[in-house]
């Protein structure tokens, strides 16, 4: 029976990885799609949501380190050091959002952008999914806190999304940086969990 489970964990473990380098994967590709995308419409909010997407990126490889039976003391410091680079890109998000609010700027319309963003709400949605079933099963509360940041990352691809479309058909040009403060709201609760929250 001990056998059995051992292997069925290994499974788990697996799967755990698998999703993990995918996320991993997924963002790195991301963060050059958001740039190019970004900087051709000239949009705060897929910038942000660029930045979002590197952090992301540190966040996957803490769970892998932790998967992998990495220290903790090792953890709590990449932890501590996506923390600051949340607190990093929710002051550059505020400054950005509410500096293009004031000078009235308009971001052009960014279909590519549309489309990446639409797509990798789908993706981090099924992620998220996979992520809660195999943590739970494995019984890590890293892995199935780190789902709930991938379906969070998820939610912001649809509000970024929503902005880019509300700009591109009702020309309302302030959805991209009110799509800006949503990061800055997640940023900052981030930041608060990180540091004040109890792991």
């Amino acid at each position: 029976m001990n056998d059995v489970n051992e292997i069925s964990r290994k499974a788990l473990l697996r799967r755990g990885f698998a999703l993990e380098y995918a996320t991993l994967g997924w963002n790195v590709i991301g963060i050059v799609v958001l740039a190019i995308a970004a900087i051709n419409a000239r949009s705060v909010a897929l910038a942000g949501f660029g930045l979002d997407s590197l952090i992301e990126i540190g966040a996957s490889t803490v769970v892998i380190w932790e998967l992998s039976g990495t220290g903790e003391e090792r953890q709590k410091r990449a932890m501590r050091l996506i923390g600051a680079g949340f607190g990093l890109l929710g002051l550059y998000l505020l400054a950005q959002s509410t500096i293009v609010l004031v000078s009235g700027f308009h971001p052009h319309h960014s279909p590519l952008g549309i489309v990446w963003t639409a797509v990798t709400a789908a993706v981090m949605f099924a992620l998220a999914f996979g992520k809660a079933r195999t943590g739970a099963a494995l019984d890590n509360p890293v892995l199935k806190t780190e789902g709930r940041v991938t379906l969070i990352d998820g939610l912001l691809a649809a509000a970024v999304l929503l902005g880019l479309v509300l700009n591109s058909t009702l020309g309302w040009w302030w959805a991209d940086p009110a799509a800006g403060y949503v990061l800055v709201y997640y940023a900052a609760r981030e930041v608060r969990e990180i540091f004040f929250g109890e792991h």
